[in-house]
């Protein structure tokens, strides 16, 4: 990153894979064990078309981007989304979340408000995913 952000900064697109295995380790650290995001059986029986991922385990891993970005998970002072479409995750293999953002704006206080893109397979997961990072000190 820069010594300041500017409007039309690119965020580095990333994939982040995401596993069966990776649900599960997300339902222990969050204790949502909804058996939709684990077992294909009792999801499908929902209508879904196979296990999904946690919509904060989508939103956890869009905001990775940011982080990476910015250098300091702490730098981020707001943050939200709109789920648009769930992440469905195969077994065997992974779900792939392409992430990717820009700054659009930079406030008075210096502070850079950044818009994601989030997909799987081309289409869009999260809607209106916009954070906002302050810069570090020292900026």
């Amino acid at each position: 990153m820069s010594a300041g952000f500017a409007v039309g900064d690119a965020l580095p697109s990333q994939d982040f894979p995401a596993e069966r295995a990776d649900l599960v380790r997300y339902a222990g650290a969050s204790g949502d064990f909804n058996p939709i995001h684990w077992n294909e059986r009792y999801a499908t029986s929902f209508g879904l078309p196979n296990v999904i991922a946690h919509g904060m385990f989508t939103m956890a891993t869009a905001i990775r981007v940011v982080t990476d970005w910015a250098g300091d998970p702490g730098a981020v002072v707001e943050y939200g989304v709109r789920f648009t479409r769930p992440v469905v995750v195969p077994d065997p293999g992974s779900a792939v979340i392409t992430v990717g953002g820009s700054v659009t704006e930079v406030d008075d206080a210096g502070r850079a408000h950044v818009e994601l893109t989030a997909t799987v397979d081309g289409k869009t997961v999260l809607a209106k995913a916009r954070a906002v990072v302050r810069p570090p000190t020292g900026r």
